[in-house]
């Protein structure tokens, strides 16, 4: 998508980041990827040798290039750990795949990148208790399917229930929303949920999905939050990482608007907001 190329322009537009805080993924090597994806399918994925139903279902023709990508933004998002280990706060300027699951790939999504590099980090032992938070209007299906049994990976979603995936997966939190649900009803759900969650599992570090798709705008999303209110939730997210010395990385994930600008500007707000809370 386009959006992916346009919100880093806009960052350095508006001057809240400079070229040189940006950093260049490489390729992942497939024995990560293994850490939360099944051997077989990687190895089909990346030989590209998938079966044409699980291509149907993944919805891209399979090419190198597609390939590739996906596995810059596994080192993408795992680089971002490394970095939000060092400020409090880092992003994957795309990622949020969280539709991919243990042994397949769904919605666009063929690998979870968040997903590998929270089993990155466990296995590496960087990280004893994570919890990854996914606000995008989708449940993440594939990340519930990979962590379904993990006790130390913990998946929390909020999500239209009505929306797609219509086969939900289970998380260890999961809270199904209606359709039609504006800012303050949602933010005050989402303040009481991250208080309780936190104080339940102390992570030592976070992984947000900040999807975008919540927007009122959105043409898939069915939630009618504002470009404030969106940014709200942001905000009450990274608060709470802060509050609690949790770093925090983030994937941008979903963003449907008819407008490109609608999509751009609340993703470049969940920049903005955070530059501010961790004053950067």
């Amino acid at each position: 998508m386009i959006k992916y190329e346009l919100i880093p322009e806009q960052l350095l537009y508006e001057g809240l980041v400079q070229t040189h805080n940006f950093f260049e993924p490489q390729l992942v090597d497939r024995e990560l990827i293994y850490l939360a994806h099944d051997k077989a399918y990687v190895d089909a994925l990346l030989d590209l040798q998938l079966d044409p139903m699980m291509i149907r279902r993944i919805g891209f023709p399979m090419s190198q290039t597609l390939v590739d990508r996906e596995r810059y933004l596994i080192d993408g998002t795992i680089k971002a750990c490394d970095a939000a280990m060092q400020y409090g706060v880092a992003f994957n300027t795309a990622g949020g795949t969280h539709h991919a699951g243990r042994d397949f790939g769904e919605g666009f999504c063929l690998l979870n990148d968040q997903a590998v590099a929270a089993a990155y980090l466990y296995h590496q032992k960087l990280a004893k208790k994570i919890l990854i938070i996914d606000l995008d209007v989708h449940q993440g299906n594939g990340t519930a399917h990979i962590f379904e049994n993990h006790p130390d990976i913990i998946t929390f979603s909020i999500h239209g229930e009505k929306n797609f995936p219509f086969k939900k997966e289970k998380s260890h939190i999961d809270i199904g929303l209606s359709e039609g649900i504006e800012d303050d009803a949602y933010l005050d759900l989402l303040a009481q949920e991250l208080e309780r969650v936190f104080q339940q599992i102390q992570p030592d570090f976070v992984f947000y999905q900040a999807g975008v798709d919540v927007l009122a705008t959105d043409k898939l999303g069915k939630f009618k939050l504002t470009q404030e209110g969106c940014k709200n939730r942001d905000e009450l997210v990274f608060q709470a990482c802060k509050a609690n010395h949790t770093p925090v990385e983030v994937s941008m994930g979903g963003g449907y608007s008819v407008q490109i600008k609608d999509i751009v500007n609340a993703h470049v707000n969940t920049y903005r907001t955070a530059i501010h809370i961790y004053d950067l």
